[in-house]
């Protein structure tokens, strides 16, 4: 693993840590609370980045550009039938873990081929590994801002406290 690549995949594992401590405790029954006008819950946020890890791993190790299962299914920000907050952490964790060991195995000047977008079929995109490790780690930010900020109006918890 390059240097660079160590440093991009630090950076994404602190944000995922993050992200973690403010699920922390989360019931199940708070999974699927919406604390805004916004359609967004905490077990829809760990589904899409759970989501989110699987799809951009698999552009890392397909070279095919073959679009992943469910890429485009707009059920990914929702929290699954059924799902418990363990259950997503574990998802959550594995998932992780296996966007680490494509991403170490890769030079992050090799250009992966994206999958074909329906808003503009039969274009063709490469992306460097860099490029999908900066996504990643921009998508995890995000949306752990989100999820502090749902989960505080949901019980009160502050991650930032959880923090240290």
């Amino acid at each position: 693993m390059t240097p660079e690549t160590e440093g991009l995949l630090t950076a994404l594992r602190e944000a995922r840590r993050l992200l973690l401590i403010t699920v922390q405790d989360v019931t199940d029954a708070q999974l699927t609370e919406r604390s805004t006008v916004s359609e967004l819950t905490l077990g829809g946020i760990m589904n899409h980045l759970t989501r989110g890890e699987r799809v951009w791993t698999h552009i890392l190790t397909d070279t095919t550009g073959r679009t992943p299962d469910g890429m485009w299914d707009m059920n990914q920000y929702r929290t699954p039938e059924g799902a418990t907050a363990a259950g997503l952490r574990t998802a959550y964790e594995e998932a992780a873990r296996a966007t680490d060991e494509a991403a170490a195995k890769a030079d992050p000047d090799t250009e992966a081929r994206l999958p074909e977008t329906p808003w503009e079929p039969g274009a063709v995109h490469h992306w460097p590994v860099r490029r999908i490790l900066l996504h990643l780690l921009q998508e995890t930010a995000q949306h752990t801002g989100h999820a502090d900020i749902i989960r505080e109006s949901v019980d009160g918890a502050n991650s930032t406290e959880r923090r240290g």
